[in-house]
């Protein structure tokens, strides 16, 4: 545990190497990382994640780099976790956001790490979300998760941000995208980025009208032709209905609309705390992180500490030949994890 006292000390002084070691040990699920977590809880929450996901070529990365620039003139200090694809061949991340992101790379006040999705859901293992509680330990104002962002995998981020941004590009299908309500579920700011293409105000009515759609309002920010009161019709006294979705542009090459973005950001921000449903979805944040801590705990014991694998490859045979049930077979696995030995002794 040497080297744990040495990480959090060295994490409490904010020390990058210390950082860095820190991350790698949690990533890398290294003995000792789970204790490591287990003493940095207590100072994790402070820091404001931000999910920052969409399709593959929409300009995450570039508009996640003057996200960074805006956020450090304002005086905050940002990590950015950039989850890529895995490789097939090392298992590490396959694009590297770092190289993408080199004009903050020196700036001390930002850190950025990128990870390998891992085969998880979403392109978003569940160490993502470790790593960023290290992250948030450390210091840092704010906290970038960029994503994978692949067809409907973007539904996982919004479980681990508390806002989320879903960035849009004219010109590649994302109007089709946006009609799937799981889509459109996950986002609490849209982002049309590439704003300066052609069809870049029809994707902004495409995602408001389906907005209005799934809110009951469609059309809500298109002027009628008659205002209620000319109809002979009194204008409701309208419900406070939480966070209403906005739909913003962007052209991040050049820096156009960020800054209305981060205020965005912030807005919302302000918003989820003051509402009380940061406190909520932090909550089953956890709730949910136990969980996965449980199954994957419970994966070990059962593949590499317990008699899993053995059991598997002994009753294998009897499941192509349909003389066993796959479901005998794991229940037989599961009870030797029950009794603390393997069914078949």
């Amino acid at each position: 545990m040497v080297e744990i006292d040495g990480l959090l000390q060295g994490i409490r002084d904010r020390n990058t190497p210390a950082l860095a070691k820190a991350v790698s040990l949690v990533e890398n699920a290294r003995d000792g990382y789970e204790a490591l977590l287990s003493e940095l809880h207590a100072t994790v929450g402070a820091a404001h994640r931000i999910g920052l996901t969409g399709p593959p070529g929409a300009g995450k990365s570039t508009l996640a780099e003057r996200l960074i620039l805006g956020y450090r003139t304002r005086g905050e200090t940002v990590a950015v976790v950039a989850v890529d694809p895995t490789s097939p061949f090392s298992g590490g991340a396959l694009l590297g956001d770092r190289i993408r992101m080199e004009s903050v790379t020196l700036d001390p006040g930002v850190y950025i790490r990128s990870m390998a999705a891992r085969g998880a859901l979403g392109g978003l293992a569940t160490t993502t979300t470790e790593v960023c509680d290290v992250l948030d330990a450390f210091g840092f104002d704010r906290i970038l998760i960029e994503t994978v962002g692949v067809g409907q995998s973007e539904l996982t981020i919004a479980a681990s941000a508390d806002t989320s941004v879903l960035v849009l590009v004219p010109e590649s299908g994302d109007g089709i995208q946006v009609l799937k309500a799981g889509v459109m579920e996950i986002a609490d700011i849209f982002v049309v980025n590439k704003a300066d293409r052609p069809g870049a105000e029809r994707l902004v009515q495409e995602v408001d009208v389906m907005l209005g759609l799934r809110s009951g309002n469609a059309y809500r920010r298109m002027t009628p032709h008659h205002s209620p009161r000319e109809m002979g019709v009194e204008s409701p006294v309208a419900a406070d209905e939480g966070w209403s979705p906005a739909v913003l542009t962007t052209v991040a090459v050049k820096g156009e609309g960020v800054e209305q973005l981060i205020d965005t950001v912030e807005q919302h921000y302000r918003y989820v705390t003051e509402s009380g449903e940061l406190d909520t979805r932090r909550r089953e944040r956890l709730a949910r992180h136990t969980r996965e801590v449980v199954e994957r705990n419970l994966s070990t014991m059962v593949w590499h500490e317990g008699e899993g694998e053995r059991i598997l490859a002994a009753g294998l045979e009897g499941v192509v030949q349909g003389e066993v049930s796959p479901y005998r077979l794991a229940q037989d696995i599961v009870a030797g994890i029950r009794k603390g030995g393997s069914a078949h002794e």
